[in-house]
């Protein structure tokens, strides 16, 4: 009975490993690494969940475990929203120079453009959202973090005129760490441009929505993204002006953790929606609907 209980003990063979191996002479035959694609698979920066980029990508950046929203460049953001067919880009060929002579501006503005593989840290445009017309301009943070200079300033002034000219909506999808501060005055003047192009399109009765993705401070916070007559921000993304440590350090008082989430500030009135991406092209449409002439308004 008890031979059944207490059965022997396996035994196991111990492999040795390949420094004892050539510590004693022998010879090893080198095993071949298996070298695992680059881009191959993707890691959360939120959770730390490990998933392949193209399950990623399926479900539009959004991190199946933890629902963190990745960040989209303009090019995925333009496939994501617009129908397939029918974009047409607005002033293309529009590039960064260096107008006040900074050291290494025109060096690095031609790295960010290799590296990106964008001529600017924005892409307008016209084209449909459900077969409604629209304009828009989606910025990239990936370029200079989204920072907006003389051009990035004139492109977006343009696609709101273009907007009103053609009594069209316009979406803006900001994305960007403030004022390029490498152009200076000229970069700050930015915001005053753009500012008054939508107060001319508000006066002309168009329709400006504000997507605020993430993360959205400084400069442009300050001026377009929080003028949209609606505003609409992606969960969890960062939008504000001064970042939290100079505001901490400013009032001398401990911030709260959610302070400046796209959750907090709809709590405290600075946004109308907070959408998720997989429901945002939707969302989008319907309220170009809503407001377009076939919709009675």
């Amino acid at each position: 009975m008890f031979k059944d209980i207490f059965q022997k003990k396996r035994k196991y063979a111990t492999i040795p490993s390949e420094r004892a191996l050539q510590g004693e002479g022998q010879e090893v035959s080198e095993r071949p690494k298996r070298e695992i694609p680059e881009g191959l698979m993707n890691k959360c920066s939120k959770c730390g969940t490990i998933q392949y980029s193209k399950e990623l990508e399926k479900n539009l950046k959004v991190c199946p475990s933890c629902g963190y929203h990745m960040r989209l460049n303009a090019m995925e953001r333009i496939a994501m929203i617009l129908d397939e067919q029918g974009f047409v880009e607005h002033d293309a060929d529009m590039v960064s120079v260096d107008p006040l002579g900074f050291p290494g501006y025109s060096s690095k503005l031609e790295q960010q453009r290799l590296k990106s593989g964008l001529k600017e840290a924005v892409i307008t445009g016209e084209g449909t959202i459900e077969g409604l017309p629209v304009v828009v301009a989606v910025m990239s943070f990936d370029f200079f973090t989204g920072s907006m200079g003389s051009v990035v300033g004139e492109k977006i002034t343009r696609a709101i005129e273009y907007a009103t000219e053609n009594r069209l909506p316009i979406i803006i999808f900001s994305t960007s760490g403030g004022a390029r501060m490498q152009e200076s005055i000229l970069s700050l003047m930015q915001m005053a441009k753009t500012s008054a192009a939508l107060s001319r399109l508000d006066e002309q009765g168009g329709l400006y929505i504000s997507v605020i993705t993430d993360p959205t401070t400084g400069g442009v916070s300050a001026s377009f993204a929080s003028l949209g007559d609606i505003n609409i921000a992606e969960p969890g993304a960062v939008f504000g002006f001064a970042g939290r440590i100079v505001i901490e350090q400013t009032i001398r008082q401990k911030l709260p953790d959610d302070f400046q989430t796209a959750e907090f500030n709809m709590q405290h009135g600075q946004l109308d929606l907070v959408v998720h991406r997989k429901e945002l092209r939707t969302t989008l449409a319907k309220l170009l609907d809503m407001h377009s002439e076939k919709g009675g308004v």
